[in-house]
Parts: C-alpha cells; structure tokens; sequence
C-alpha cells in the first residue's frame, strides 16, 4: 500500500472547503475520508474513519472551531489537526496551536503550501525513506484494434510487478461489455466495478480492498460489470472517483482498456502517468495508431505519455518491417513483444501468468523487461523525436487531415 494519508474535512464555507476539497482530491498521496460543514457533526466523523489528519477551518466561527480543536485533541490524539485560516493575527495563531492544531495554514492556500504541510506529517508517520510518502503509478493500456494482446499484456504487467513485495498493484479491467482480464487470472470475483462504483461513497481502504478479487501472485483485481446493463452506472465522473481510491490504496495501478475510447476510457488515459498503445505490424493496426495519435495531439500533454508497444514481432505472414513501422508512425518504438502464439494461448486457457506458466520464455523476459522499463530500472524511456522526414508520409493521404 501506499504511504497515503487519509484526511477528515470541516469547513462551514462553501467556497473555501471546495477549494480545499479540490486540492487534496489532487494529490496522490491523499485520501479524502470524508468532507463536513459543521463543527458540530465532525467528532463523529473523527470516530468513524479515524483519518491521518484532521483539517479545520476556523473562519465561520474562530471560538467554535478552537474547542473543536481542543477537544479532538484529547478525544483523538492519533488524528493530526491542522487549523486553516484567512486570519494572520498572532493571538489567534496562538490559541490555535496551543489548543492542539499541529500547524496554522493561511488561507487561500497554495497547492505547494499545503502539500509541504501535508509531507510534514507524512515524514513523521511514514519515515523520511526516498523522500517520503510514494505516489501510484498508472498505467494504461490501449489498444489499436481488438486482438492485439492489450489484456494479456495488462494480466501479465500487473502480475510482474505484484511479484516485487516493496509493491502493492491492481488491475482495473475497462472493457466494460467483452473485459476477460478474470479468465487470464481463473478467477471468479465476488465483486465487480459497478458494485464499487454504487457503493463509492461509503468505500473506504480497508472496505476497497475486501471488494477486490487477490490473485495468488498479490494482483489485486477489479473486473469488468457481469451483466451488461450494469455498465450503466459507470460514468467518467464515477469512475474517477474509483481511481482515485485505488490510487489512494496502491503503488501501482493497470488498467486495460476498451477498444470505444469512450468518456470512461478516456477518463483513464486522463488519470494515467503512462499509456502503452499496443499494436502490429500490420497495415490496418499503423493506421489506427496514426488516427489516434492524431486525435492525443489535440490533448494537452497526452502523447508525451503515449509510448507504442509493438506485440507479436517476427510474426512473419504479412507484418511490415520495423524500420518502415517507425518511418510510418513518425516516433520511436517502446519495446517490442515477440510472436509466441502457442505459449499466450496455453497461459489464456490455463489461467496462469506467464511468470508461473513459462518463467523461461522469450515473450516472458520481454515482458519483464517491459516492467523493468516503466518502473525506471532501464533509465529513460526511447526518444520519441518524429523520424526525418517521415512525419507528413501518411497524414497527406488521411481524409481532412492535410494542411496548408
């Protein structure tokens, strides 16, 4: 799990705990537990999820607040409170910090001044080990066409990095209507992504968690819906909401795509540090990563995130060759992921990783070495600088797309 620290809210002013709220939604490291608009009510809060820290706005009523303070202060001694205010006067400063509050925050408050107050109390619960409290990394997977491996690669990546115990990782299977990421793994979950996404609100970690299917390799697995009008309920707005709790719970999160790019899809390339685009070098498979890297440019800071993963190399029946894949594309290759049909199906119908199926195999250490890079072991990933004179090959034949 995550160094994460889960907080507790109470700010009678609309405006302000909004604010507030936005900014801790905004930090991996952080889990909103809950969010209250009176000092009245917030004991209860405290008593009931217990958070890391406790973040009091002492504006609506400054009186009210400071014995709120002092009274979570011996109610609650493990719950760090932090008092936050518009109010520079050093009478109230001092009534603050000696009513209990770790630290007085101006308000309005700046993203780096709370997230400094925030590392403070991290160091001091977590250890000052690498700096502190360690972020989730996401990652995508995306696929140019249906069949081009996006599930086995998200199975098998999940369960490699499950494999190092200094990591904690959960694979989300997007593909809301066909997703088999459960068939990969032969598991049989009890619960699905639209039980979590119903039930978000009350979820918790520990809650989050007991929802998610735990494969024998430590991947933690939420599944696609089972029936398909229960993909209804599943919108980007809910499904950020989800993310951001598994981001909250664990070190790593994969996610594995649908082939729609729909709004939820989409959400999630949002929400992703790093999206692998899965391909072949086939002419149909070139072509759709052209049209949707044309379509990232249109995102700010999506395609320096996107890296092309190439599955089934030297797959010799109709592939096009590397060097005319990368003229065409226009960028570098990530990696590449060799043809060995005959061991991803054994894997697919067995159930088993690759890593316990055929620890030996070529297409196993490729997909290590495919973890190994993403999680930086490799050093900087490949320039992705467009080829010279390769840019406009293709885009001076796609419809609309030429210019001027």
């Amino acid at each position: 799990m995550t160094n994460v620290l889960r907080i507790a809210l109470v700010d009678p002013n609309d405006d302000t705990r909004e604010s507030l709220k936005g900014m801790l939604l905004s930090m991996d490291t952080v889990w909103l537990e809950a969010d209250c608009s009176r000092y009245e009510f917030f004991p209860d809060i405290i008593e009931q999820t217990a958070p890391d820290v406790g973040v009091i706005s002492l504006d609506n009523d400054s009186e009210k607040a400071i014995r709120l303070i002092q009274r979570l202060a011996a109610d609650a001694p493990d719950t760090v409170l932090l008092a936050a205010s518009e109010s520079t006067d050093g009478h109230l400063i001092l009534q603050t910090i000696r009513a209990g509050a770790r630290e007085f925050l101006t308000l309005p408050m700046s993203h780096e001044d709370l997230g400094a107050a925030l590392g403070r109390v991290s160091q001091q619960k977590f250890g000052s080990s690498e700096g502190g409290a360690r972020g989730c990394e996401v990652i995508a997977i995306a696929g140019a066409t249906g069949g081009v491996g996006t599930t086995s690669t998200a199975v098998n990546l999940g369960c490699i990095f499950a494999a190092d115990n200094r990591n904690s990782v959960a694979l989300l299977d997007l593909d809301l209507a066909l997703g088999d990421a459960d068939v990969f793994l032969d598991a049989i979950p009890d619960y699905t992504l639209a039980d979590v996404v119903q039930n978000v609100s009350r979820l918790d970690i520990q809650l989050l968690k007991q929802s998610l299917t735990k494969h024998s390799s430590g991947l933690y697995l939420l599944p696609r819906p089972v029936e398909l009008h229960d993909t209804q309920g599943i919108t980007d707005e809910s499904l950020r909401k989800v993310i951001g709790l598994l981001k909250a719970t664990f070190t790593h999160l994969v996610i594995d795509l649908s082939k729609t790019y729909s709004a939820v899809d989409m959400a999630a390339i949002e929400a992703a540090s790093k999206v692998l685009l899965v391909t072949q070098l086939d002419l149909p498979c070139l072509r759709n990563v052209v049209r949707l890297m044309m379509s990232f440019e249109e995102i700010d800071g999506l395609q320096d995130k996107v890296e092309i993963v190439v599955n089934r190399a030297g797959l010799e029946s109709g592939q096009i060759s590397l060097k005319k894949a990368k003229e065409t594309l226009g960028r570098e290759i990530y990696t590449l992921l060799p043809n060995d049909y005959r061991t991803m199906v054994e894997v697919r119908n067995n159930g088993v990783p690759l890593v316990n199926q055929a620890p030996k195999a070529a297409i196993t250490q490729a997909m290590k070495d495919l973890a190994s890079k993403l999680m930086g072991a490799e050093g900087t990933a490949a320039p992705t600088e467009p080829v010279k004179g390769s840019e406009s090959k293709w885009k001076m034949f796609w419809p609309g797309s030429a210019k001027s």
